[in-house]
C-alpha cells in the first residue's frame, strides 16, 4: 500500500488527523500554554463575571463581560492552534545534492589510488532588494537556503523567514505563521489586561459593600489571585509584544536580531515602517510547498555519480587487456625461444664432435660460453608494459618484438659457427 507524504516525512514533525495538522516535536508543551490560559478564564467567570452579571443597571451589561471574556478567549485558541498546527514555511529537502554544483577540488587517497574528492560551494550570492546576500548550503536538507531561512534543530527542518522556535506553542515561527503568533501574543496580552482589569473592578464593587479593601479581599480572593496573575503574565507577554512590535517595524526576525545585532549589518529587507507593518499582516500567506496527505511517488533510480574521471576508468581497463596481451606474447615467445635454442644447440654439439680433437683447451671456454649465452634465454623486462599482440578483426598478429627475440637468436647461431669455423 503507498504511505502518505507525513508517513515517511524526515523531519522531527509530529501529525494528527492523517497529516493535517502538523506540530513539532515538543508538542507536549502547548498542554502547559492551555491550561495557562484556560484555568484563569475559568476561575474569573465563576467566581468575577458571574457576580458582576448584575452589577451594571443599564440593559444588564454585567452578561457582556462573561460574553466577552468568553469570545475573546475562544479567539485566542483558534490564533494558538493557527499558529501551532500549520506548516510554518518548511522549504521541501532534496534527496540527492544539487549536480550542477559539483565540483572536484583537491583529490582522496583511496586504497592506493588518488581519486579525485566531490566538493560543494558552501555559501552562493542572491540579489534582494538590488543588493548580493549570500546564502549557505544545508547539508541536511540538501539545498541552498532561501534568504532569511535557517535550519531549526529542533524541528530538523529549514524554515522561510525563520524567526524562533517557541516552546509555548510547540512550533517553529516562519513565513507562514508569524503573523498568527503575533496576534496570538498580543491577544493574550490584551486578555490579561481584561481579566486584570474586571478583577479590580469586582474588588472596587466589593469595597463600596464592605467598607474596607481588605474586607473585600476576604470576601473574593479569587479577584486577588487573578490580578497578581495577569500582573506577572503582563511582564511576559507584553513585553514579548512589544519586542515584535519592534522587530515588524524595522523587518527583523528575532533570528536577526540576536545574531547579527553586534555585526552593524546593513538591513536589506527593511521597507519603511509603513511598508513593513503592511507586509507582515497585509499580504496573502504563501500557499504551503508540503502537500503532507498526498501519497509518495516511487523516484526515479540515479545514475551514482562517479568520482573517478573517465580516463583513470579506460586507463585501469587497458591495464587489465595489456598484462593479458603481455602474457600471451611471452608465453609464445618463449615457445620460439624453445625451438630456436634446440636447433642451435644440436648443430653445436655435432659440429664440436667433428671437430673435437682439433679444438685448443683454452678455446673450450669460448665456445661453453657461447653455448652458455645461447641456452640462457633472454631477458624480459617485466616494466615493459608494451602490447605486443593485437586482436584486430577476430586474427592475430606477431608483433615485432617476439620476431626481434628470434632474430637474435638466429645471429647467437651464426656467430658460433663461424667461431668454429676459425677454430
Amino acid at each position: 500500500m503507498a504511505k502518505r507524504v507525513y508517513q515517511v516525512w524526515k523531519g522531527s514533525n509530529k501529525f494528527f488527523l492523517g497529516g493535517r495538522l502538523i506540530f513539532g516535536p515538543d508538542a507536549r508543551s502547548l498542554l502547559v500554554t492551555l491550561l495557562l490560559i484556560l484555568v484563569p478564564v475559568v476561575i474569573f467567570c465563576i467566581f468575577v463575571a458571574w457576580h458582576l452579571r448584575h452589577k451594571f443597571s443599564t440593559y444588564n451589561a454585567g452578561y457582556a463581560v462573561l460574553i466577552a471574556v468568553i469570545v475573546f478567549t475562544i479567539y485566542v485558541l483558534v490564533l494558538l492552534l493557527l499558529t501551532s498546527a500549520r506548516d510554518p514555511g518548511i522549504v521541501p529537502r532534496n534527496s540527492h545534492p544539487p549536480e550542477e554544483e559539483f565540483r572536484y577540488d583537491g583529490s582522496v587517497e583511496i586504497g592506493g589510488r588518488q581519486t579525485p574528492s566531490l566538493q560543494f560551494p558552501r555559501t552562493r550570492e542572491v540579489m534582494v532588494n538590488g543588493m548580493p546576500v549570500k546564502v549557505k548550503y544545508c547539508d541536511t536538507c540538501m539545498l541552498y537556503r532561501p534568504p532569511r531561512c535557517s535550519h531549526c534543530s529542533i524541528c530538523n527542518n529549514c524554515v522561510e523567514r525563520f524567526d524562533h522556535h517557541c516552546p509555548w506553542v510547540g512550533q517553529c515561527v516562519g513565513l507562514r505563521n508569524y503573523r498568527y503568533f503575533f496576534c496570538f501574543v498580543s491577544s493574550t496580552t490584551l486578555l490579561c489586561i481584561f481579566v486584570f482589569a474586571m478583577s479590580a473592578f469586582h474588588i472596587k464593587v466589593l469595597m463600596d459593600d464592605h467598607g474596607t479593601v481588605w474586607k473585600a479581599m476576604r470576601e473574593s480572593p479569587a479577584s486577588v489571585i487573578l490580578m497578581t496573575y495577569c500582573f506577572i503574565s503582563l511582564w511576559f507577554v507584553g513585553g514579548l509584544t512589544g519586542f515584535h512590535l519592534y522587530l515588524i517595524s524595522t523587518n527583523q526576525t528575532t533570528y536577526e536580531n540576536f545574531r547579527y545585532r553586534a555585526d552593524n549589518r546593513t538591513n536589506f529587507y527593511d521597507l519603511g515602517c509603513l511598508h513593513n507593518f503592511l507586509q507582515v499582516f497585509c499580504t496573502k500567506v504563501k500557499p504551503s510547498r508540503n502537500n503532507f496527505r498526498a501519497f509518495v511517488q516511487d523516484e526515479v533510480q540515479r545514475i551514482p555519480v562517479s568520482v573517478v574521471p573517465r580516463k583513470a576508468e579506460s586507463a585501469e581497463e587497458s591495464g587489465e587487456d595489456r598484462r593479458v596481451k603481455v602474457e600471451d606474447d611471452l608465453e609464445i615467445g618463449g615457445d620460439l625461444l624453445k625451438i630456436s635454442q634446440r636447433h642451435n644447440i644440436e648443430d653445436l654439439d655435432a659440429d664440436i664432435r667433428s671437430r673435437g680433437s682439433d679444438i685448443p683447451h683454452h678455446n673450450s671456454s669460448e665456445v661453453d660460453s657461447v653455448m652458455g649465452s645461447d641456452r640462457r634465454p633472454p631477458t624480459v623486462q617485466s616494466e615493459t608494459r608494451h602490447s605486443s599482440w593485437g586482436r584486430r578483426s577476430e586474427s592475430w598478429e606477431i608483433a615485432p618484438e617476439v620476431l626481434g627475440m628470434n632474430s637474435n637468436v638466429t645471429e647467437s647461431r651464426s656467430y658460433a659457427a663461424q667461431k668454429g669455423g676459425r677454430l
